[in-house]
């Protein structure tokens, strides 16, 4: 190649890339103006002691030095842990072994209609507001007329019955148990899509060579989607890791802290407290625990990848 064709070939290089910039621009501005500037505002306001009115004033590390030593702070994000167990890891497992059980056995041999008639009931859920799930949820565990006090006592279980919101040692776990009732429909819904990509002769072979099901799953299945188990694991990590509804609604962070996370102490401090420079520190704090997480699962499941090719 002469010296002239390699300029042309660039120019040509460089006027292809500058033909997505008419594209690109309104996605940049929009991006900027819902996600960037706000950040920007958040992460100015942590360093300083406002109370939402007047002029906040600098105080430096002074917000993150105390969130350091705030054992409220340390407790939300241990029920966080438990709250990314619910909405991630506990719905991912089921999600992915209900998917399996949809594809390989009941679209096979009951037809692909009654597949898409249950998924559909266990993706419900899903589609409900967080707001009105919750409302009906604590209907239902309500200590005095509750649905599920009532069910216990007719079945001749009333010692069971429970204050299941109002015990601090059993409210974080019911609120998990709401979680991943409300959020399985979801891989549910990813892993069936990912499986209609599996060549079905890859299931006929291992039948034919006598596999079970669950050697099916775990050979066929498990290998076949593991892009799809990456993608639902970091939605579902970050969606927990901003869980806010399900505490407001159910619990608002008690009984005595039992249920706190920080997305919802960040709101008790904006708005309760009216420490807005500290709540903007938590929020600052958790977004890049976030930002972390994503890099972190981006990178295994680009090395994943990579292993696979």
């Amino acid at each position: 190649m002469t010296e002239r064709t390699a300029k042309q070939a660039a120019a040509r290089n460089r006027d292809g890339r500058l033909a997505y910039l008419p594209y690109l621009v309104p996605g940049v501005l929009l991006f900027i103006a819902v996600i960037g500037v706000p950040f920007v505002m958040n992460l100015y306001t942590s360093f300083t002691e406002w109370e939402g009115i007047g002029t906040p004033r600098w105080i430096g590390l002074d917000n993150y030095t105390e969130l350091a030593g705030d054992g409220d702070f340390w407790a939300s994000f241990r029920n966080n842990v438990l709250v990314i167990v619910g909405m991630a890891i506990v719905p991912t497992a089921i999600g992915l072994v209900l998917a399996a059980v949809l594809t390989d056995l009941i679209d096979r041999h009951f037809g692909p209609r009654t597949a898409s008639v249950l998924r559909a009931c266990i993706y419900l859920p899903q589609v409900l507001p967080v707001v009105i799930a919750g409302i009906v949820w604590s209907w239902l565990l309500n200590p005095e007329s509750g649905a599920v006090n009532e069910l216990l006592d007719a079945v001749g279980l009333g010692g069971l019955a429970h204050d299941w919101l109002g015990d601090p040692g059993t409210a974080l776990w019911t609120v998990m148990a709401v979680m991943v009732w409300v959020q399985i429909g979801f891989p549910l819904v990813v892993f069936m899509s990912g499986l209609q990509r599996v060549d079905p002769s890859l299931y006929e072979a291992a039948e034919i060579d006598g596999a079970t099901w669950a050697r099916r799953f775990r050979h066929v299945t498990l290998p076949q989607i593991r892009p799809e188990i990456f993608v639902v694991l970091l939605w579902t990590t970050i969606a927990a890791l901003k869980a806010f509804a399900h505490i407001f609604v159910l619990t608002k962070g008690g009984p005595g802290g039992a249920t706190n996370v920080p997305s919802y102490y960040s709101y008790v401090s904006f708005f309760e407290r009216t420490e807005v420079g500290y709540g903007s520190a938590i929020s600052t704090v958790l977004t890049l625990i976030i930002l972390a997480l994503t890099v972190v699962f981006l990178r295994m499941q680009g090395r994943d990848l990579g292993e696979e090719r």
